[in-house]
Protein backbone atom coordinates (compact mmCIF):
# COMPACT_ATOMS: atom_id res chain seq x y z
CA UNK A 1 0.00 0.00 0.00
CA UNK A 2 1.42 3.34 -1.05
CA UNK A 3 1.88 5.99 1.65
CA UNK A 4 0.52 9.53 1.66
CA UNK A 5 2.12 12.75 2.80
CA UNK A 6 0.68 15.17 5.35
CA UNK A 7 0.33 17.80 2.60
CA UNK A 8 -1.86 15.52 0.47
CA UNK A 9 -4.64 15.37 3.04
CA UNK A 10 -4.39 18.59 5.11
CA UNK A 11 -7.27 21.05 5.03
CA UNK A 12 -7.90 24.66 5.92
CA UNK A 13 -11.53 25.59 6.57
CA UNK A 14 -12.96 28.97 7.50
CA UNK A 15 -16.35 30.08 8.78
CA UNK A 16 -17.84 33.36 9.93
CA UNK A 17 -19.40 33.16 13.39
CA UNK A 18 -22.99 34.43 13.48
CA UNK A 19 -25.55 35.10 16.26
CA UNK A 20 -26.97 31.55 16.13
CA UNK A 21 -23.48 30.27 17.05
CA UNK A 22 -23.32 32.28 20.28
CA UNK A 23 -24.86 32.95 23.66
CA UNK A 24 -26.59 36.30 24.46
CA UNK A 25 -23.25 37.82 25.49
CA UNK A 26 -21.83 37.22 22.00
CA UNK A 27 -19.46 34.38 22.92
CA UNK A 28 -19.48 31.47 20.49
CA UNK A 29 -20.48 28.20 22.15
CA UNK A 30 -17.67 25.73 22.66
CA UNK A 31 -19.87 23.03 21.16
CA UNK A 32 -20.08 24.94 17.88
CA UNK A 33 -16.29 25.06 17.72
CA UNK A 34 -16.09 21.38 18.71
CA UNK A 35 -18.37 20.43 15.81
CA UNK A 36 -16.27 22.42 13.35
CA UNK A 37 -13.11 20.77 14.72
CA UNK A 38 -14.67 17.33 14.24
CA UNK A 39 -15.71 18.24 10.67
CA UNK A 40 -12.23 19.49 9.74
CA UNK A 41 -10.49 16.50 11.31
CA UNK A 42 -12.96 14.07 9.73
CA UNK A 43 -12.30 15.58 6.34
CA UNK A 44 -8.56 15.02 6.74
CA UNK A 45 -9.10 11.43 7.88
CA UNK A 46 -11.47 10.71 4.98
CA UNK A 47 -9.04 12.21 2.48
CA UNK A 48 -6.29 10.00 3.83
CA UNK A 49 -8.34 6.79 4.05
CA UNK A 50 -10.59 7.41 1.02
CA UNK A 51 -13.38 5.61 2.86
CA UNK A 52 -15.87 6.24 5.64
CA UNK A 53 -14.30 7.33 8.93
CA UNK A 54 -15.70 7.72 12.43
CA UNK A 55 -14.48 9.68 15.42
CA UNK A 56 -13.06 7.20 17.94
CA UNK A 57 -11.77 9.66 20.55
CA UNK A 58 -10.88 13.23 21.30
CA UNK A 59 -7.62 13.13 23.20
CA UNK A 60 -7.47 16.73 24.11
CA UNK A 61 -9.41 19.86 23.33
CA UNK A 62 -8.03 23.03 24.83
CA UNK A 63 -9.68 26.43 24.52
CA UNK A 64 -7.19 29.29 24.72
CA UNK A 65 -9.28 32.39 24.05
CA UNK A 66 -12.93 33.22 23.29
CA UNK A 67 -14.50 33.52 19.86
CA UNK A 68 -17.12 36.22 19.27
CA UNK A 69 -19.93 36.87 16.82
CA UNK A 70 -18.40 38.35 13.68
CA UNK A 71 -15.05 36.57 14.06
CA UNK A 72 -13.80 34.52 11.16
CA UNK A 73 -12.50 31.23 12.49
CA UNK A 74 -9.95 29.26 10.53
CA UNK A 75 -9.35 25.59 11.23
CA UNK A 76 -6.06 24.07 10.12
CA UNK A 77 -6.17 20.29 10.26
CA UNK A 78 -3.56 17.70 9.37
CA UNK A 79 -2.83 14.09 10.05
CA UNK A 80 -0.19 13.39 12.70
CA UNK A 81 -0.02 9.60 12.70
CA UNK A 82 -1.54 6.51 11.16
CA UNK A 83 -1.95 3.06 12.66
CA UNK A 84 -3.44 0.03 10.97
CA UNK A 85 -6.97 1.49 10.65
CA UNK A 86 -6.72 4.52 12.93
CA UNK A 87 -5.42 8.01 12.35
CA UNK A 88 -4.67 10.91 14.69
CA UNK A 89 -5.53 14.35 13.35
CA UNK A 90 -4.46 17.62 14.91
CA UNK A 91 -6.57 20.76 14.54
CA UNK A 92 -5.58 24.36 15.29
CA UNK A 93 -8.35 26.96 15.49
CA UNK A 94 -7.69 30.68 15.04
CA UNK A 95 -10.17 33.54 15.32
CA UNK A 96 -9.74 36.72 13.30
CA UNK A 97 -11.35 40.02 14.18
CA UNK A 98 -12.25 41.24 10.69
CA UNK A 99 -12.22 44.91 11.75
CA UNK A 100 -8.79 44.96 13.42
CA UNK A 101 -7.12 42.03 11.66
CA UNK A 102 -6.06 40.60 15.03
CA UNK A 103 -5.70 36.80 14.92
CA UNK A 104 -5.85 34.74 18.11
CA UNK A 105 -5.09 31.06 18.64
CA UNK A 106 -8.38 29.99 20.19
CA UNK A 107 -8.31 26.18 20.41
CA UNK A 108 -6.30 23.04 19.68
CA UNK A 109 -7.42 19.43 19.55
CA UNK A 110 -6.24 15.92 18.80
CA UNK A 111 -8.81 13.46 17.46
CA UNK A 112 -8.52 9.80 16.55
CA UNK A 113 -10.52 8.38 13.66
CA UNK A 114 -11.03 4.82 12.52
CA UNK A 115 -11.50 3.99 8.85
CA UNK A 116 -14.37 1.61 8.06
CA UNK A 117 -15.12 -0.55 5.05
CA UNK A 118 -18.57 -1.03 3.49
CA UNK A 119 -19.43 -3.59 6.19
CA UNK A 120 -18.49 -1.11 8.94
CA UNK A 121 -15.39 -3.11 9.84
CA UNK A 122 -11.96 -1.50 10.38
CA UNK A 123 -10.29 -0.70 7.07
CA UNK A 124 -6.51 -0.59 6.64
CA UNK A 125 -5.22 2.90 5.84
CA UNK A 126 -2.18 4.04 3.90
CA UNK A 127 0.92 4.71 5.96
CA UNK A 128 1.86 8.32 6.63
CA UNK A 129 4.94 9.72 4.95
CA UNK A 130 6.51 12.38 7.16
CA UNK A 131 8.73 14.81 5.29
CA UNK A 132 9.68 17.68 7.62
CA UNK A 133 11.21 17.65 11.10
CA UNK A 134 7.94 19.12 12.40
CA UNK A 135 5.91 16.29 10.87
CA UNK A 136 8.29 13.72 12.35
CA UNK A 137 7.98 15.38 15.79
CA UNK A 138 4.16 15.37 15.52
CA UNK A 139 4.26 11.68 14.60
CA UNK A 140 6.39 10.83 17.67
CA UNK A 141 4.14 12.89 19.95
CA UNK A 142 1.05 11.18 18.50
CA UNK A 143 2.58 7.76 19.21
CA UNK A 144 3.13 8.79 22.84
CA UNK A 145 -0.50 9.99 23.12
CA UNK A 146 -1.66 6.68 21.62
CA UNK A 147 0.25 4.70 24.24
CA UNK A 148 -1.32 6.81 27.01
CA UNK A 149 -4.78 6.40 25.49
CA UNK A 150 -4.42 2.62 25.28
CA UNK A 151 -3.16 2.41 28.88
CA UNK A 152 -6.09 4.54 30.08
CA UNK A 153 -8.56 2.35 28.17
CA UNK A 154 -7.06 -0.79 29.73
CA UNK A 155 -7.35 0.75 33.20
CA UNK A 156 -10.97 1.79 32.60
CA UNK A 157 -11.91 -1.70 31.41
CA UNK A 158 -10.26 -3.19 34.49
CA UNK A 159 -12.18 -0.82 36.77
CA UNK A 160 -15.47 -1.68 35.09
CA UNK A 161 -14.86 -5.41 35.66
CA UNK A 162 -13.83 -5.11 39.32
CA UNK A 163 -14.39 -1.79 41.08
CA UNK A 164 -12.56 -2.91 44.22
CA UNK A 165 -9.34 -3.48 42.28
CA UNK A 166 -9.63 -0.10 40.61
CA UNK A 167 -6.98 2.41 41.57
CA UNK A 168 -8.07 5.99 41.78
Amino acid sequence: MEGKTVKETSVIMAQLMTPEDANPAGNVHGGVIMKLIDNAAGTVAARHARTNVVTASVDRLNFHSPVFIGNLITLRASINMTGKSSMEVGVRVEAEDLFTGQIRHTASAYLTFVALDKNLKPFEVSPLITESDDEKRRFREALARRQLRLAERKKEESCQKDLEKCEV
